[in-house]
């Protein structure tokens, strides 16, 4: 089955991990027919352990290809890094801004604007897996299926708390099982789209894909730095949290550097 996913087209095979992230959202929104409640510790391992894969991601498999791309082509290296990576976290921090300044409101605006505000986050996590499959056209060092697969399981990962942390709340507030699901599952729909798009605009304009793995980085540690990072740690058990960060990044690290 790997053979066959490795012989797709890069697009299709963005479509299809960015499916899996998509799942992973669903599968977290549908603990409210499950359970009551989450096992926490569970939940923040998760958390770090995904920040630990994306951190890793963002260099392994999006800044040090982005590099040796824009060396490749003549592009001026530090400052094409340095733009797009800060362009990736600037988008998301605009998101958590017009979050905050809403998240005040009551009532189904209240939820309404927690599923479009982790939608919005969500763009940028599936431009991200479709990025690093596209990028697998040119042959670069550190771009490879393996990395490639390995960040969509780490924002697959980070995806299942998100399903649940928009269809828990919405079921506390009196929403039915069967629309607090909805609602969390499709806050993951985006991605596939964000993935497809992702793969397609680098294979068909080599010249931005420097730019858009420097700018997935930036999303990426964004991401790890500002939310999963302190959410995974809020209930004393840091030094555990910071383990499973550590083992995150390890696995990924030893993914890309042994397969890549």
């Amino acid at each position: 089955m790997f053979d066959y996913f490795a012989a797709l087209p890069h697009t299709a095979q963005a479509f299809i991990a960015t499916l899996f992230t998509w799942g992973v959202t669903a599968l977290g929104a549908a603990a409210v027919f499950l359970f009551k409640r989450m096992n926490k510790t569970a939940l923040d391992a998760m958390l770090g352990f995904a920040a630990g894969v994306m951190t890793a991601a963002s260099y392994f498999s999006l800044l040090a290809p982005a590099a040796s791309q824009a060396e490749e082509l003549g592009m001026n290296v530090p400052l094409t890094l340095l733009a797009g990576f800060l362009g990736g976290g600037a988008l998301l921090m605009m998101g958590g801004a017009l979050w905050r300044r809403v998240s005040g409101r009551g009532g189904g605006r209240r939820s309404a604007m927690l599923v479009a505000s982790i939608t919005l986050h969500n763009i940028p996590e599936g431009l991200s897996v479709g990025v690093a499959f596209g990028s697998l056209a040119y042959g670069i060092p550190g771009a490879t299926l393996a990395s490639a697969a390995m960040l969509a399981l780490g924002i697959g990962l980070q995806n299942f708390p998100e399903g649940l942390a928009v269809s828990v709340p919405l079921r506390r507030d009196g929403a039915s099982r069967a629309r607090a699901f909805f609602a969390g599952q499709l806050s993951g729909a985006v991605e596939p789209l964000a993935g497809v798009v992702g793969a397609a605009l680098v294979l068909s304009v080599r010249q931005l894909l420097p730019y858009m793995l420097s700018f997935a980085a930036g999303a990426m540690i964004y991401v790890a730095v500002a939310e999963l990072v302190p959410e995974s740690q809020r209930d004393g058990r840091g030094e555990l949290m910071a383990f499973a960060t550590l083992a995150g990044f390890a696995l990924m690290m030893a993914m890309d550097v042994g397969l890549g």
